[in-house]
Parts: structure tokens; sequence; C-alpha cells
């Protein structure tokens, strides 16, 4: 299942997944855009909102708000925009927003993340009349957004509760971690579930009730809070009761409630997107300025466990993950999408990476170079840029089975490199020699040097001819090379030359040939001492390069803990939180009830905290990387990750 989702989203964003440039200002959308079609009851993802979204690197904030249909969801939405217009607000009974609605605009604030507002369809809408895809709405908002608003009518009673079914249904509609059963979470199962659902608001529109608990003033959040009191009591009409306040407890850690008037009369809200705020309630204008503010101020960059930043490219190929395992009939599950995301997003990675890495090369490399260690010294400086950009986006790759392929891969741009160095020079070089040669040519063609004598003059000429390619400067590192192919050519010549030369004994001739093997013998071994230094700084290189990749991988790591860290210590905070609470409303089972999940996440961050849990990581590259670099490794590898270790 997750494998046929992984190959649809692979599809969709092969024309845009892999672009380097980050979302221009401008880029922003002027109006909201469908996200998610609503078609004959099953949910398809438009393809264009799904270009938009990947064309946001930065990362991106999403606040969802769901509801019932024709309360107001699509003016807050608006108003968060910064716009009175936008998605549209309707003034009749029927429902206006149909599937899930998408506006992409700059953060107010934060010039580094963009503001993604999705405006959801409108819940128990009677022409629908399916509350099965209204129930995958509302997960969809729960599993897309970093901030969820529930937007509902009147006091938080018992008919608003009952209202709130969805919430109950999440555990069928949502799973935290495969399971060989492929069943369904209880909610005592669903701890997980705080590690990526998002904070929760509850706001009340025409809110006319006074707002006081036994004689005494409260606040919105107070209310919230009492009104999601547990009863106590084992009958099924206290659980019913209990069920819908239990999982907003347990899901949603963060809470907090607004209370919104009626923004104008009745006559006007027909009229209220043309309506200038002057002519609005002052009461409901300020609550709306609070809210905006709470939402700006407090709502948190989307991420997906493991604390890993989500962005605009990350979050369409989430949405076509979701989409298409619920149009297949199968339950959304984090962990195994969160797998499928890696796979595209790490490929993504090392394409962008390499990519990177060959603009700077072209950039930086001017061909050909005097010394392979010129060309090295570039390569470590692009290589270096292109592991930060791989780094910066690949997660999940526990096993380094990415990075070592980026390895691999940029190992093997950089031998091309160090060819193509060695094509440019060798034509260089062979241009310089034509051009030297030249009077030699027409002399062996004209038979000057068939003469008594004759073979000193031709010695004396090649020799000059050696002496101004040697002047000849920036030939590149196939200098001796050529020059020993070309005088290898020459060598016949030569011989021809001495045998018909009548000026020279028979002795002088031997010993004449005698000097021409040494001086290429001795030039030959020249070139090998030069390709073996060449040699050895390549595999100095890759000692570089793997180091490199180690000590990033290290960094890496260390950032990778402390989020894990930070998200266990959150969950733990928040199950203490509610046990704290439990008990002082006399709950004692209930609070009982969360110590083992409290133990177990406690566990979890001691495990996160061994030197094992590095070294298990450190293994991935070590093991792998033997492929292709087995002398260094072997070499390297347990000292490297023996000092890491000894560095925690």
């Amino acid at each position: 299942m997750i494998g046929e989702a992984a190959a649809a989203v692979a599809a969709a964003a092969a024309g845009s997944t892999f672009r380097l440039r980050a979302m221009a200002p401008e880029s922003h959308m002027s109006e909201p855009i469908c996200l998610i079609e609503n078609r004959d009851r099953k949910l398809f993802v438009c393809e264009k909102a799904l270009r938009l979204l990947s064309e946001i690197h930065q990362p991106v904030v999403v606040v969802a708000i769901v509801g019932l249909y024709r309360t107001g969801k699509s003016y807050l939405m608006n108003k968060l925009a910064g716009r009175n217009s936008g998605f549209p607000l309707g003034s009749t009974v029927q429902s206006k927003t149909k599937g899930i609605w998408m506006w992409c605009v700059p953060y107010p604030g934060r010039p580094g993340q963009t503001l993604v507002l999705l405006d959801t369809e409108g819940l128990g809408d009677v022409e629908k009349g399916d509350t099965q895809n209204d129930t995958w709405i509302f997960a969809l908002a729960v599993l897309l957004s970093s901030t969820l608003v529930y937007n509902s009518f009147g006091a938080i009673d018992q008919q608003a509760m009952d209202q709130l079914h969805y919430v109950t249904e999440l555990t069928e509609r949502i799973k935290a971690k495969s399971s060989p059963g492929g069943g369904s979470e209880g909610l005592e199962d669903s701890a997980e579930f705080v590690r990526f659902f998002p904070s929760f608001v509850w706001a009340l529109r025409d809110f006319t009730l006074q707002l006081e608990l036994n004689g005494r003033p409260v606040t919105e959040d107070e209310y919230l809070e009492h009104s999601l009191k547990l009863k106590k009591g084992d009958a099924s009409d206290v659980q019913l009761y209990n069920l819908p306040r239990k999982c907003i407890r347990m899901f949603f850690p963060t809470r907090k409630c607004f209370i919104f008037d009626r923004p104008t009369t009745r006559k006007n809200l027909p009229h209220l997107e043309s309506m200038q705020e002057s002519q609005l309630e002052p009461d409901f204008v300020e609550q709306a300025g609070q809210f905006c503010r709470y939402i700006y101020s407090t709502s948190k960059e989307k991420t997906i466990p493991g604390g890993y930043l989500v962005n605009g490219r990350l979050l369409a190929n989430l949405v076509t993950t979701y989409v298409d395992t619920i149009r297949s009939g199968q339950v959304p599950c984090m962990e195994s999408a969160v797998l499928a995301l890696a796979e595209i997003e790490n490929s993504a990675a090392i394409h962008d990476a390499t990519v990177r890495y060959r603009e700077l090369m072209d950039q930086k490399l001017k061909l050909p170079t005097e010394t392979v260690q010129e060309l090295l010294g570039i390569h470590a400086e692009c290589e270096k840029e292109a592991l930060q950009v791989f780094l910066a986006h690949a997660f999940k790759d526990d096993k380094q089975r990415f990075q070592v392929e980026l390895m691999k891969t940029m190992d093997q741009m950089k031998e091309g490199f160090c060819q193509k160095n060695e094509q440019e020079s060798s034509k260089l070089c062979w241009a310089v020699l034509m051009s030297l040669s030249g009077e030699l040519e027409e002399n062996i063609k004209q038979g000057v040097y068939s003469c008594p004598g004759g073979h000193k003059l031709f010695s004396d000429d090649l020799k000059e001819m050696e002496q101004r390619y040697h002047q000849e400067q920036k030939k590149g590192v196939m200098a001796e090379t050529v020059l020993q192919q070309f005088l290898k050519e020459k060598e016949n010549v030569s011989r021809a030359i001495l045998l018909s030369d009548k000026a020279l004994s028979k002795k002088e001739k031997e010993m004449a040939e005698a000097k021409a093997k040494a001086e290429a013998a001795q030039r030959e071994q020249e070139i090998q001492k030069q390709k073996q230094a060449e040699l050895e700084q390549k595999m100095e290189d890759q000692k570089r390069s793997y180091e490199l990749n180690i000590r990033q991988l290290e960094e890496k790591m260390v950032k990778e803990r402390d989020n894990l860290l930070k998200e266990q210590n959150m969950m733990m905070e928040s199950k203490l939180r509610e046990q704290e609470a439990l008990l002082k409303d006399g709950f004692q089972k209930e609070a009982n009830r969360l110590n083992g999940e409290i133990n177990q996440l406690r566990q979890q961050a001691e495990n996160i905290k061994k030197p094992s849990w590095f070294a298990e990581m450190l293994g991935g590259l070590v093991d792998v990387a033997t492929c292709f670099l087995p002398g260094i490794v072997a070499k390297l590898s347990g000292s490297l990750a023996s000092n890491f270790i000894k560095r925690l």
C-alpha cells in the first residue's frame, strides 16, 4: 500500500520536487486554490496545488480549520491571510467550501517561513449525507496541520461534544505505527499521536453566555478545561459522555479557547465580505484580532516524528500519500508515510546535492589544472557544500544508504572531472607540440637529416623543441605524458636517421641507441612516479571525504538526538500533566493507566542518550562505505567511531 503511494507521490512530484530555487515572496498565492477535491464522495489531489506547494522550500506552518458547515470558518481564515475575502464565505444554508482549499501567504513577522492556510469542507452537510467522508476530511486536517482550529456555534455543551464525534473516530482513521495485524489502535495505545498531532484551538462563535463558574469569572481556557472534565462511573452513558473529552485531552495536550460575539446583525451577515471593520461589532473585531495574534505567535512549523521540519514539497508529498492511501481503502499510517517520504526526499536530496556540486565545480574549476591536487582542492570545497545541501534535507537515513550513495556519486563525478581535465590538458599539449614541431616535421619530410651528421642535427633540433615545449605555461596535468608519447612516436624516425648516418661508426651508433633507450626509460619512470603520486593524492582525498562525511553525520546525529529528546520530553510532560489532572479529579484508575506510557517514554529517552545509539547509526555508514572504500574504511572507521563516542 505504501509502496504504491510512494510511487504515486514520486510521479506526481517529478516535475517539481527536485527544483532548487526557493519560493520568492512574489510567488505566494494571491488567492486560495483547491488542494484536495471532494468529488463523488472521493478525495483527489489537485496537481496545480501540488506544484505550487512543491516550490516552497521554506519551513511551513499549517493552520487548518474544521467545523460544521455554515459556521463562519472561512471568515477567520481570511483574517489570518490578512484579507476580508478569499476563501468563499457564502450567505446561504448551503455549504460553500468543498474538499480542502489552500492559501499560502508570507508568515507575518517570520520571513523564513510560509503560512499555509487550509479551509475544509463544512462537516455535517445535509446535502452530502456521508459522515464517513466528513471523518476523512477531519482526519486529513489533523494529519496535515500544525495548528487545528475547531469552529462551532454557541457554548461547549453535550450537543457540541456530540457534533465533535469525529475526534473519537481518529483511532480508526489514523495509525501512528505500522503493525503486522493491520488493526487500528485503541485509545490507550495512541500515545504516539501526541508526537505528531497539532495544537488545538476551539473557536466558539456567537457566544452569548457569561464566562462564570460557580459564581466566579473564568477565562476562555478555564471554561474549555472545565467542559473537558470527566464523569466518574463505568455506566455506558458515562463512558459515552467521557469518550470525546478523553480523546481531546489525550490527543491534543496543547489547547486554547476563543469566544466570539456575533460580528453584525443577522440582516448584514450576507454582506460580511464587503463590510469594513468599522461597520462590525467592536467586541468581535477585537476578539478576531486576539485570535489572529495568538495563531501568529504560537503556531509552530509543521514537523513529522523525529522533529524533522516540513517544507512545501514535503507537505505536497504528505498530501499525496495520505489521499492515495485513503482512496485505496486503507488507513493512513504516520510511520509508513514517513518511511515512504524519506525514500522520496532522500532521493531528491541526492539530486539537489549533485546538481549543486556540478554547479560549483563548473563555476570554480578552470580546465586544465596544472596539478591533480589543484583539482582535488576545488572538489573538496564543492563536496563539502553539496554534502551540507544533502544533510539539510535528508532524514530517516538510518543506515546511511543515501549518504553513501551520494559519496559514491560524487566520487564518480570527481573522476569524471579528472578525466575531462586530462582530456583538456592532452588536447592543449598536442596543440602546443604540433605548433612547435612544424619545422622539425618539414625537415624530416624534406630529408634534411638524411646526411652525414644528420642524427646529431635531428637530436639537437628535437632537444630545442623540448626546451621550448617546457617553457610553455599552463599545459596541465598531461604535459609529461603527452611529451613522452610524442617522443616515442619519433623513436623510429630517430633510429632510421641514426642507422643511415655515415658519419658515425657502428659503436657510436650502438652507444647513441642505448642512450636514447635510457632516456626513454627515465622519462617513463618519471611518468610512473607522477601517476603514483596522483593515485596517492586521490586516495588521500577519499580519506578526507570519508572523514568529512563522518564529521557532518556526527553533527546531524547530535541535532537529531536533541530533537528526539525534546519530542520525548514534550510527550512525557503532556502525559504527566494529564496524569496530575486525573489524580486531582479523583480518577486513580485512569491515572495509573498512564504509568506504562510514561515509563516507556522514559526508557526510550534513556536509550537515545546511550552511546550505542550513535554507534549503531555510524555503523551504517561504515558498513556500506566499505563497498567502494575498503582499504580506507578498514583503517579509519574504528578510530573515527570510537573517538566520536568518547566525545559524547
